[in-house]
C-alpha cells in the first residue's frame, strides 16, 4: 500500500477529532489516505485496546481511509525514543507517503506532545539510505501539523463544511469515549473527552468563520507557503 497521505497521532480518536474531515475530503478527490495510531489507548478511562480497536476500523470506514494501522508503542509512554524512531522509520518506508500529518508539539498531553518529534525524526531517518532498515529509503514531501489543541495561529484552515457531519460518525464511532453508559461516567477523576465533542464543534465552526464557511480544520506548516497567483487568493480581506 502506497499512501498519498498519512496521518500520525499518539492515541485512537485522536485523528478523528482534529484533522478527520481533511483525511475525508483528501479520499474524497481520490487520494489514498491513511493513519498510523502510535498506542492502542490502552491506559485510557474508558474501553479496552480490542474495543478501541473495533471502534477504530468503523472510524476508518467512515472516513474513506485505506490503511490503518498501530504502532504498538505503550500509552502513555510516547517518547521519541531511538527505538521508536526506527519503528516509524520502517513503517513510512513501506507505506511512502507524499504528506505526513503530525501533532503540533505542544498539548496537555505528554503522549501528543511527544508525538511530534517522534514523527518528525521517524520521517528524516527513513530517508536515511545507510540505515539498516528493510525497504527502499523515503521521506515524505511535506509535513503538516494539526493545530486545534494549540493556541497557536494556523497557516491554513482547510473547508470541511461538506464532509463535516461525516466526521462527526467517525468521531461517535468510538462509543466508548464519547457515548459511555451512565455508569462508566461516574468517575472522580476529571475526563477532558467529556467535552470533546461539543469542543471539536464549537473550534470547527470558528476556524471555518476564519475562511468564510461553516467548517473547518486548522494546519500548522513550518515552511512558507508558495502562491503562484495573488489575484485569485481565496478568501476576502475587506
Amino acid at each position: 500500500m502506497i499512501l498519498d497521505l498519512l496521518a500520525i497521532a499518539a492515541h485512537p480518536d485522536d485523528i478523528e477529532l482534529t484533522c478527520g474531515g481533511t483525511l475525508l475530503k483528501m479520499s474524497q478527490r481520490g487520494y489514498k489516505t491513511g493513519i498510523l495510531d502510535l498506542t492502542a489507548g490502552e491506559m485510557g478511562t474508558r474501553g479496552t485496546p480490542a474495543i478501541r480497536a473495533k471502534e477504530a476500523a468503523k472510524a476508518a470506514k467512515l472516513l474513506g481511509v485505506k490503511w490503518r494501522g498501530t504502532l504498538g508503542v505503550p500509552d502513555s509512554d510516547v517518547q521519541p525514543s531511538r527505538q521508536h524512531k526506527l519503528r516509524l522509520a520502517a513503517v513510512i518506508r513501506e507505506l511512502r507517503p507524499t504528506t505526513v500529518i503530525l501533532p503540533y508539539w505542544e498539548a496537555r498531553h505528554p503522549d501528543h506532545y511527544n508525538a511530534s518529534p517522534l514523527g518528525y525524526e521517524g520521517c528524516f531517518l527513513a530517508g536515511l539510505k545507510q540505515l539498516p532498515l528493510e525497504g527502499e529509503p523515503h521521506r515524505p514531501f511535506k509535513i503538516l501539523y494539526y493545530t486545534l489543541f494549540a493556541d497557536v495561529r494556523p497557516t491554513f484552515v482547510v473547508d470541511i463544511t461538506s464532509q463535516y457531519q461525516q466526521r462527526r460518525k467517525a468521531i461517535l464511532a468510538f462509543r466508548s469515549q464519547f457515548l459511555p453508559a451512565s455508569s462508566e461516567k461516574k468517575s472522580k477523576v476529571h475526563l477532558a473527552i467529556d467535552r470533546l465533542d461539543e469542543d471539536m464543534h464549537q473550534l470547527s465552526r470558528h476556524f471555518g468563520q476564519m475562511i468564510g464557511v461553516r467548517y473547518g480544520e486548522p494546519f500548522f506548516q513550518r515552511e512558507l507557503v508558495k502562491v503562484d497567483d495573488v489575484v485569485k487568493m481565496e478568501v476576502r480581506s475587506i
